[in-house]
């Protein structure tokens, strides 16, 4: 665990101590990839060397990282396999808002746990008719507690993991989340995630049969003040595909210095000679440091955020500006890293595209990430805002509309 004894980290101290962490975990990334081994050694590494409490308090147990640290951090993560941001991604997410929370019991109990090495996952959403904005799971129970949860969520990222899970409930028309231990008696995780990227995400089923709450461990949506965790969680897919970008960089360039073969009409005696490869890999590095850079931009807005919070309520403004800079960042990070992604078996024939290699997680991955919020709706957001003054969407869900 961390040293407490200790002031807050900075990212240079931060990314050496965890180099050695995430090395371990890109050594392994291909095999993982191949054989689809979940990544439960991954996450206990990183817990065990104190990545999950990196923005945690120092009085808390944690490193007292800047919220710019931690995506950097998270850009490193990413390119070493980029399962694990997003496995860890409401993890940080929770950690997140209890950093924004009023001085209580209840924000010191969790930050503590977190400090002491404590993995949160994600039970929010359910799939079917359901209205938007209306939940099927339920939290019942007398006022006093305890209180019990029933209900079925999807892509619970992260839970199969996580030693507690933010399930999102609903007790009458309040919308809470509600922290329950993930092998608590009638808590199923179901590892039913089929989609083609991040396979090893644990984004499958989580069902919830009459588990037991503590009233104390639920924090409801209507009582939060204003924050910017709708950003924070899409930014978390930003620094992930940042990473991809890295790595897709990373493995162009270990292949074409691997390679001696050349074709015929090529241009050079090697392929790493070859002016036309250069040029590919040097498109590939371009679209990397624009992903970046241009997430780093965006998290800046945060930052911003959190140096006005001491001197009071942070103007609206303020928050509006994040979140459409976040939006804005999304459209253009998307489509450099798929373009990248693709480029990439621009640099050599037939063998970039063989299963050893594993190439082709890179887009999968990468195509996964990008579609969790629809880059169409960013892009309306925004021009919406431009045109007509409209405030960004803080809060959305997913439904059918009666």
């Amino acid at each position: 665990m961390t040293d407490t004894s200790t002031a807050p980290a900075g990212y240079p101290e931060l990314a050496a101590r965890f180099r050695p962490v995430f090395d371990h975990i890109a050594a392994g990334a291909v095999a993982r990839e191949q054989h689809r081994e979940l990544a439960y050694d991954a996450v206990a590494r990183l817990a065990e060397a104190g990545f999950t409490a990196v923005r945690v308090p120092v009085e808390y147990g944690g490193s007292g990282a800047s919220v710019t640290d931690l995506f950097r951090l998270l850009v490193d993560l990413g390119e070493a396999d980029s399962n694990l941001p997003q496995i860890l991604r409401a993890h940080f997410g929770f950690t997140e808002d209890r950093l924004a929370d009023a001085p209580s019991a209840a924000r010191d109990r969790w930050l503590r746990r977190i400090g002491d090495g404590a993995v949160v996952g994600n039970a929010a959403t359910e799939i079917g008719d359901g209205a938007p904005g209306r939940l099927d799971t339920a939290l019942s129970g007398d006022p006093e507690g305890p209180w019990h949860l029933t209900g079925s969520k999807h892509y619970s990222t992260g839970s199969l993991y996580a030693d507690w899970i933010a399930v999102l409930g609903q007790r009458g028309d309040d919308l809470g989340w509600a922290l329950v231990r993930g092998d608590a008696p009638g808590v199923e995780r179901v590892d039913d995630w089929d989609g083609f990227g991040q396979r090893l995400t644990a984004s499958g089923t989580t069902r919830l049969d009459g588990v037991a709450v503590d009233p104390d461990d639920v924090f409801w949506r209507g009582e939060r003040g204003p924050n910017y965790m709708y950003a924070f969680y899409q930014l978390v897919h930003l620094a992930t595909l940042s990473g991809v970008a890295r790595a897709v960089v990373r493995d162009g360039v270990d292949y074409v210095r691997g390679r001696r073969r050349v074709f015929s009409h090529g241009s050079g005696d090697t392929p790493a000679a070859d002016p036309l490869v250069q040029q590919v890999v040097g498109r590939l590095a371009a679209y990397a440091f624009t992903a970046e850079a241009t997430t780093l931009a965006a998290v800046a807005h945060l930052e911003e955020i959190n140096r006005l919070r001491p001197a009071g309520p942070v103007p609206e403004a303020a928050y509006d500006t994040a979140e459409i800079a976040v939006s804005k960042a999304y459209i253009t990070v998307a489509d450099a890293v798929l373009t990248a992604a693709t480029l990439l078996f621009e640099t050599g024939g037939a063998s970039t595209v063989a299963g050893s290699r594993a190439l082709d997680r890179h887009w999968r991955n990468a195509r996964t990430l990008s579609v969790h919020n629809p880059v169409i709706y960013k892009q309306r957001v925004v021009g919406d805002h431009l045109l007509n003054r409209a405030a960004p969407a803080y809060l959305w869900s997913v439904g059918v509309k009666e």
